[in-house]
C-alpha cells in the first residue's frame, strides 16, 4: 500500500508487541477501519498499526483499501544472509508494510541492542523505502539524575553517524520514557512537549529538516490524556501500546489527533 504522507501531518501508530490472533486481529483491525470510516480522521491523521511479523500477510488483507498503514515491530540490520529468525527489511514492502520500528526500547532492554545497531536498522529501512520510527527513551533512574537530554541526544547521534542528517530527516522519532511504558505512569504534556522541542531544537542544530520531521510520544498515551498530549505544538502524534488492542481507544486517540 503506497501513500503519499505529508510533513507534520498527525501519525498515529499502534504497537500491539506480542499479541494478536486471526479472529482478534479481524475483530481489531475492522473496529479501526469503521472508525475511521465513520470518523472525520481519513485526511487529517495517517494512521497506522505495527503487528507482529507473523501476521503481516494476513492484516495487509485487512489494512489494505481501508487507509490504514501496516507498520512491522523491527528488521534486520543486514539485508540478507545466514541470519537465521531475522527479517531483511527489503521482505516486508512484500507485504504493504510502510513503517517499520527501531530500537523500541523493550529491544534495547530485552534483546540488548545498542544504539548503533539500531542506526544499522534503520539504514537498513530507508533502503527498501520504508519508513523507520526511531524509538528512544530514558529510565527512570536516568531522568532522576537529569540525564533525559543527554540520553535522548546520544542514542539519535549514533544514528546521524550512519545516516546523516538527510537520512536522519526521513525518519520518524518516537520519544518513549521507559518508565512510563506499560507502567501506567505518563510524562506530563508539559514534561512531554519540553523534551520533544528540545529534541526538535537538537536535530535542527545537527542539519536535520526538524521542521518537517515528525516527533511522537510513545507513554501510556491513552484516550484520557491522548488530547493534552497532542495538543503539544511539537508532538506530533503517539505510538500506542496497550490503547491500540481496543478498537473504541485507539480510535479515541485518532480523534483525539485531528
Amino acid at each position: 500500500m503506497t501513500q503519499t504522507l505529508t510533513p507534520r501531518k498527525p501519525l498515529i501508530l499502534g504497537n500491539w508487541k506480542m499479541h494478536g490472533r486471526y479472529d482478534f486481529n479481524a475483530e481489531l483491525l475492522n473496529g479501526i477501519t469503521a472508525g475511521i470510516k465513520a470518523g472525520k480522521t481519513k485526511t487529517k491523521v495517517d494512521v497506522g498499526v505495527c503487528v507482529p511479523a507473523v501476521y503481516l500477510s494476513h492484516t495487509e488483507d485487512l489494512c489494505y483499501g481501508n487507509d490504514l498503514f501496516l507498520g512491522a515491530q523491527d528488521c534486520s540490520a543486514y539485508a540478507q544472509g545466514a541470519y537465521t529468525g531475522d527479517i531483511a527489511a527489503g521482505m516486508l514492502p512484500e507485504f504493504g508494510v510502510a513503517y517499520v520500528l527501531v530500537g523500541h526500547s523493550e529491544r534495547r532492554q530485552y534483546q540488548q541492542e545498542s544504539s548503533h545497531l539500531v542506526a544499522l536498522k534503520a539504514q537498513q529501512a530507508l533502503a527498501a523505502d520504508l519508513t523507520p520510527v526511531v524509538c528512544i527513551g530514558e529510565t527512570l533512574a536516568q531522568r532522576e539524575a537529569n540525564q533525559t537530554l543527554a540520553v535522548l541526544t546520544e542514542q539519535l547521534q549514533a544514528v546521524l553517524a550512519v545516516l546523516g542528517a538527510a537520512d536522519l530527516s526521513r525518519c520518524v522519532i518516537a520519544y518513549e520514557p521507559v518508565w512510563a511504558i506499560g507502567t501506567g505512569k505518563t510524562a506530563s504534556p508539559e514534561q512531554a512537549q519540553a523534551v520533544h522541542a528540545a529534541l526538535r531544537e537538537w536535530l535542527a542544530q545537527n542539519g536535520a529538516d526538524a521542521a518537517s520531521m515528525r516527533l511522537l510520544y510513545g507513554g501510556s498515551m491513552k484516550p484520557d490524556n491522548a488530547v493534552q498530549l497532542l495538543g503539544q505544538t511539537d508532538i506530533d502524534g503517539g505510538l500506542i501500546g496497550g490503547a491500540a488492542l481496543k478498537a473504541a481507544d485507539f480510535m479515541a486517540i485518532v480523534s483525539a489527533a485531528v
